[in-house]
């Protein structure tokens, strides 16, 4: 069996603001090597290819439909990608190697859950 079918997948979810103190320059420096290295983890096979979210959205509720998708600005996802690891800990250690994290932005790693939706299973959606 190849390692890679053993391994598990891992939602990357981009969250924050960029630094105010840093200049467009240093952004922009912090952005290009992140498209380098999250090309290589991809051709490494370590990662595969998200998308930059926009800011315009809807939130879908039970008796409504709004705008968002944001209720606060501390919960804005600029985007996502996915990462293929062993572990959740090995998954946020390749992570914790983003260059954009030196402007501000932050990660949050989610396993991936492979089976079906139960009522009867305790799930993110469960009440706690």
């Amino acid at each position: 069996m190849d390692t890679k079918e053993k391994q598990k997948e891992y939602l990357v979810i981009s969250r924050g603001h960029w630094d105010q103190d840093k200049s467009p320059e240093q952004i922009q420096e912090a952005i290009d090597k992140f498209y380098l290295w999250i090309e290589q983890q991809i051709n490494e096979g370590r990662m595969m290819a998200g998308q930059r979210l926009v800011n315009e959205g809807k939130v879908v509720q039970k008796q409504r439909i709004t705008d968002g998708p944001y209720t606060e600005t501390k919960e804005i996802i600029g985007g996502f990608w996915f990462i293929l690891a062993d572990s959740l800990d090995e998954a946020a250690q390749l992570a914790s190697e983003n260059p954009c994290l030196e402007c501000g932005l932050f990660y949050e790693i989610r396993p991936i859950e492979n089976e079906l939706a139960s009522a009867y299973n305790e799930t993110s959606e469960t009440p706690r």
